[in-house]
């Protein structure tokens, strides 16, 4: 039965850690968005995210969305820096035109720093982008 139900690509849906000047802490911090650069809006979206590495794990946080329009970003969570240090995962579920679209997308320990930097899509900034 599982193997009956087809879910297909996620394309133009990304997730990427940017890091901003945060004036709460006084000092550059890493922040997680949702990028969708598609020509159609997603809706119903959901982000499961966490951070792990052996028997260490962060909390689960939860991110509902209506909507992302097509060609915007949405802002989720700030990362701790703590967190930088372990594999974090953000489970990305959403529908576009009635059909289910779910991707894991993972930042592996390590792989957030500022020598991994690249340009992200429609926010033509420099981040990380997680595979």
């Amino acid at each position: 039965m599982k193997k009956d139900i087809e879910i297909p690509k996620v394309k133009a849906v990304y997730i990427a850690l940017i890091q901003e000047r945060n004036d709460d802490f006084l000092e550059k911090t890493w922040n997680a968005y949702l990028i969708n650069d598609g020509s159609l809006p997603v809706e119903l979206v959901f982000v499961v995210s966490k951070g792990y590495d052996g028997d260490l794990k962060t909390a689960t946080m939860r991110h509902h969305m209506e909507a992302l329009e097509a060609k915007s970003y949405q802002k989720l969570e700030f990362v701790h820096k703590e967190v930088l240090d372990l594999t974090n995962e953000f489970y990305v579920t959403y529908y576009l035109h009635g059909q289910l679209y779910e991707k894991r997308f993972v930042f592996e320990k390590g792989s957030i720093s500022e020598e991994n930097l690249t340009q992200i899509p429609l926010l033509e900034i420099k981040g990380v982008l997680a595979s």
